[in-house]
């Protein structure tokens, strides 16, 4: 079958289009057609091997696996003797190894059944991301009804996500973006936008409820002053020193010391919340944005995109 694989660290100069084995299934598994994959933050962070810590789990001096990409969307080709969910021919949306490829191998509870009238690009662009909006929220930032959100960032993969999944939790949510994307944010339910280029983070003196920042290098200890005194501040990523360990660091330390609460995460694959997710993009409360698509052998301008940080909503490959 056709994949993109790589056999070292470095930049998408490493990754090589090519023909390798069809991954095997065991018992619990199913095999994927592959209709189409997402690039996340974490498929560059793989690739190049950074920060160096990601390689005591990918492998210290190449990756194990060689070939990047977790969200996948497709239909079921085989499956293991102990699948009871799932048939060939099922279209499937979940997490899995290896991706970028014709097929994948996934376990049984990593997929779900793919959304009626959702096509599968827009299918694989949800479970990281998804993830870390819903997780962030609701699991660390504990989003009520009422609450006013902030979310920095709210153009990106994760960001967009997180507005609509914000408003379905009845919140009033401000994001924050630059000029050509005030018009889409707004279009996914953000009840206020701020163009970060013209008015700053600090337009109207707001206070909230969360601040849930996923973009931008704005210190934890200056957007603590726009928390309210229970308010709680969600660090995600940023481009700071370390690759934003710095930041996250700072946020750890200053939160034993105020009476906000300030948290950091790395977000978790769970088969209950790709349940929540599709339940919202059933009911019409979520809709998955996607910014450009690319063929299986231009994986590397894919990813190669995704690294510079601009994207508006999801980037997919589509074999």
């Amino acid at each position: 079958m056709r994949a993109v694989t790589q056999d070292t660290y470095g930049s998408v100069d490493v990754l090589k289009p090519g023909e390798i084995e069809k991954p095997s299934i065991g018992d619990d598994q199913v095999l994927i057609r592959v209709a189409a994959a997402s690039v996340n933050p974490l498929d560059w962070h793989i690739m190049r091997g950074r920060p160096f810590l990601v390689r005591f789990v990918a492998g210290l001096r190449k990756p194990k696996q060689p070939v990047r990409g977790v969200d996948v969307a497709g239909q079921v080709e085989a499956i293991g003797l102990g699948v009871t969910r799932f048939q060939p021919g099922d279209d499937v949306f979940g997490w899995c190894e290896a991706a970028f490829a014709e097929y994948a191998s996934a376990r049984e509870g990593s997929v779900v059944p793919k959304p009626s009238g959702l096509g599968h690009a827009e299918a694989a662009a949800v479970p990281v991301a998804g993830f870390t909006a819903l997780q962030g929220l609701r699991d660390l930032g504990r989003i009520e009804p009422g609450h006013r959100v902030l979310i920095i960032g709210a153009s990106g993969g994760v960001g967009t996500f997180a507005v609509q999944i914000a408003k379905s939790f009845q919140a009033e949510v401000t994001g924050v973006c630059s000029t050509r994307n005030l018009e889409m944010v707004a279009g996914l339910g953000a009840d206020h936008v701020i163009d970060y280029t013209n008015s700053g983070l600090t337009a109207g003196g707001q206070k909230y409820d969360i601040i849930f920042q996923l973009a931008g290098t704005a210190s934890p200890l200056k957007l603590r002053r726009q928390l309210t005194t229970k308010g709680t501040l969600v660090l995600s990523s940023g481009m700071g020193r370390l690759g934003g360990l710095d930041r996250l660091l700072k946020a750890l330390v200053s939160s034993r010391f105020v009476s906000q609460r300030l948290v950091t995460w790395v977000a978790k694959n769970s088969h209950d919340d790709l349940v929540f997710l599709a339940d919202l993009i059933e009911a019409g409360k979520l809709t998955p944005i996607i910014d450009r698509r690319y063929a299986l052998s231009e994986t590397a301008e894919a990813i190669k995109f995704v690294e510079e940080g601009h994207t508006r909503g999801k980037v997919v490959i589509t074999p």
